[in-house]
């Protein structure tokens, strides 16, 4: 979500022509790592911007893979996390729509639809599973947005493992566009996050500076001094009844 969809598809598009080898092989090896893990509770997949009339191929890459893992019952459950931040469609809900019209049952698609940048997606989806009881859980998405992200999550120690797209085996999956109904996905009173956020501010959020954390998860004191105002007690009498 938070580069511009342009921009990813780009980039992409150049990675899927072999421009990004030494990416592709970090991707294939930190997959091969995550499988030692699976099954998982859930796997996290964050969300991409939809038209309202065709999906990008960001998207369809990120939803055929999280099917594939589903199938080959690498994951129990898949939480798509976004919400409407580039159009009036709620991102999150989008893809689980895709996911349910590809053939994973509603029951095991959760959706995240707070997030609006992708620290966002996989902080508050971490804490979705977390409150699902989900103890296992990987963060699985294209291989230029895991590259970035498992910095943040080693940064804050968060125990999310990786499954990254594995482009090889996407080049054997049928990669079609299924129908779906997305009246459920529109948001109401809509504005766009460039609307509402200029680049500066935007590129923060991208850095995780929006994010509402929860004391057990930042590990240090020093974390916890930094992040103080933006910071949930974990003390019992600061919980929601």
């Amino acid at each position: 979500m938070k580069i511009t969809t342009l921009i990813l598809s780009g980039i992409l598009s150049l990675f899927l022509s072999g421009c990004g080898k030494m990416l592709y092989r970090a991707a294939e090896k930190e997959y091969h790592k995550g499988m030692k893990q699976q099954p998982y509770d859930a796997i996290i997949v964050p969300g991409f911007p939809y038209d309202g009339k065709k999906w990008d191929m960001v998207l369809q890459l990120r939803i055929h893979w999280a099917h594939y893992l589903y199938s080959k019952g690498y994951t129990k459950n898949i939480i798509f996390s976004g919400s409407a931040v580039a159009t009036k469609y709620i991102e999150s809900r989008v893809m689980a729509n895709y996911a349910e019209a590809l053939g994973v049952p509603r029951e095991h698609l959760f959706t995240e639809e707070k997030a609006q940048h992708s620290t966002e997606n996989i902080y508050y989806s971490y804490r979705l599973a977390k409150d699902q009881g989900f103890t296992k859980i990987a963060l699985s998405t294209d291989p230029i947005q895991s590259s970035y992200m498992k910095r943040f999550i080693k940064r804050f120690e968060l125990p999310i493992g990786l499954l990254p797209t594995v482009i090889d085996t996407v080049k054997t999956l049928n990669l079609y566009e299924p129908k779906i109904d997305v009246t459920n996905a529109i948001a109401e009173n809509f504005q766009k996050l460039s609307d509402r956020e200029n680049f500066f501010q935007r590129f923060q959020g991208t850095m995780g500076k929006y994010i509402e954390w929860h004391e057990e998860d930042l590990k240090t004191k020093k974390l916890r001094r930094k992040f103080k105002d933006r910071m949930i007690s974990s003390s019992p009498e600061n919980q929601e009844p």
